[in-house]
């Protein structure tokens, strides 16, 4: 019932948008070429991303068993689960958003509400941009900072799990 009122819901924001864009190009035709560069541009930028974690999450599906997933990411994984939820959002780029469908398929086979926090919340953590803050705020802060993150993600994985 609930997926459907999501089906529903969607489309209606689809014909929404599709009927603002056909508005703006009969009032303001130069609003509306605008609008559509600008949506390309952000589509062309994020469609690779997307691509990925469709693909990612095929892979899992495919290879992954639920029973792995729910031994590894659940409520009871215990350390090695955190592990794996640390590293994976430390290592993880792009956007949050485009890894919220991964999250939300593996929560389906197991993986626990407080490890899908610790991805996200460890996903501060930007290994690529990790030379840039060591010259901006050195070594110290950048250190601290980090461990600070990843020692809170334990306090975070266990008040989620919680809940």
């Amino acid at each position: 019932m609930k997926k459907e009122r999501n089906k529903i819901s969607g489309l209606y924001f689809l014909i929404t948008v599709l009927f603002v864009y056909l508005l703006l190009f009969f009032v303001a035709p130069q609003g509306f070429y605008q609008s559509v560069k600008i949506s390309g541009r952000i589509f062309s930028s994020v469609i690779l991303i997307l691509v990925a974690v469709v693909v990612l999450t095929a892979i899992i599906n495919y290879f992954l068993n639920p029973k792995k997933i729910t031994k590894h990411l659940s409520k009871n994984a215990g350390l090695k689960g955190w592990l794996i939820a640390t590293t994976g959002g430390i290592i993880s780029h792009g956007p949050p958003y485009v890894w919220y469908s991964l999250i939300s398929e593996l929560q389906k086979k197991g993986m626990s509400k407080g490890l899908s926090a610790v991805f996200l919340y460890t996903r501060a953590i930007k290994i690529p941009l990790l030379p840039m803050m060591i010259v901006f705020f050195g070594w110290n802060l950048t250190i601290i900072l980090n461990l600070l993150i990843i020692i809170s993600s334990l306090l975070i994985w266990k008040i989620m799990n919680r809940f």
